[in-house]
């Protein structure tokens, strides 16, 4: 039997995976490719946590966005209600003070017209006493004078008392 290339070459092939098997090389090549299996589950489960963490603090946030929302609106709502009654309150206080302004300037006037009219009654009563004296002074003698003056004065006097009264 010829021994040629193909031989050798099996042999070679044989004892080139004899001493692979014999160094124990598929055990650690299935050694490695196991750890970088486990590595890799590893990275993705850490991956998994970091995405489950993240969903959280998304979830976090977003509630507190919301809860800040709702609190802002409901501030918002609050400084409108406050600022509505305010403005009642003003108006209000305005209608009472022009009210009482109002009250006040009435009896200032008709205190005014009182006054005017006390005026022109005490104006109209002297002049009817003046104008009384001088008809009389003229056409009636002395004595008959001063006593009808007196009399006269007398009721003037009377009829003043009432209509002050």
């Amino acid at each position: 039997m010829a021994i040629d290339a193909t031989f050798w070459v099996a042999v070679s092939f044989i004892i080139f995976f004899g001493g692979l098997i014999y160094l124990k090389v598929p055990q650690k090549i299935n050694e490695l490719l196991n750890k970088l299996i486990s590595d890799i589950k590893n990275e993705i489960d850490e991956s998994e946590k970091l995405r489950t963490e993240a969903k959280t603090l998304l979830d976090n946030a977003q509630k507190k966005l919301d809860t800040a929302q709702s609190v802002s609106k409901e501030i918002l709502a609050q400084a409108k209600k406050d600022s509505d009654n305010l403005i009642i309150e003003l108006n209000d206080k305005f209608h009472k003070s022009s009210e009482i302004k109002k009250n006040s300037t009435e009896n200032k006037i008709n205190q005014m017209k009182d006054a005017a009219i006390k005026e022109i009654k005490d104006a109209s009563i002297k002049v009817a006493v003046d104008s009384v004296k001088k008809i009389i002074t003229t056409s009636v003698d002395k004595s008959k004078l001063d006593n009808l003056f007196q009399k006269n004065l007398d009721e003037t006097k009377e009829e003043l008392k009432k209509i002050n009264s």
